[in-house]
């Protein structure tokens, strides 16, 4: 199929489109992890504090895409709003078509909007396809935070 760009439609993630973004995960993570999702939606669309900053590709009428996030503002002692993208995700079919960017640059201005000058993200040192395209939007290694972990036995 030919892609067109101007059947590609930007907005708001929707409790709708649960099944379609459990989908589109598991075609990266091999797992269907539906209570994250259900945990994530209701935190982002049914808390009283949400703000939108999560997002839904549509690619003529399917779900091919989405980014989520929230705003923090005081939080871990950081005095500015930051964002924070927890995930995003392209439909393996649509990979390659700009969607990702797209998503992003969505998700940006609605950051801007809201007063926020710094995102942060967690990308897993073996995920080189999801490092290479933080790269490629501007993202570096943090010289502020320092992402600790400790290991529960």
């Amino acid at each position: 199929m030919a892609f067109s760009p101007e059947k590609l439609v930007i907005r708001p993630m929707k409790k709708e489109d649960f099944e379609e973004i459990v989908r589109i995960d598991q075609q990266y993570t091999k797992t269907r992890r539906e209570e994250y999702y259900k945990r994530l939606l209701w935190e982002i669309l049914e808390s009283e504090y949400a703000i939108v900053t999560s997002l839904t590709a549509e690619y003529d009428g399917r779900v091919a895409g989405f980014i989520a996030g929230t705003i923090f503002s005081g939080e871990f002692g950081i005095p500015e709003s930051v964002a924070y993208i927890t995930t995003i995700g392209v439909d393996k079919e649509f990979a390659g078509k700009g969607i990702g960017r797209e998503l992003f640059d969505q998700f940006i201005t609605n950051a801007k909007g809201m007063g926020v000058r710094k995102i942060f993200t967690l990308v897993e040192w073996e995920d080189w396809t999801l490092m290479d395209f933080f790269r490629k939007v501007g993202f570096r290694p943090s010289g502020s935070m320092l992402n600790l972990e400790l290991e529960i036995p």
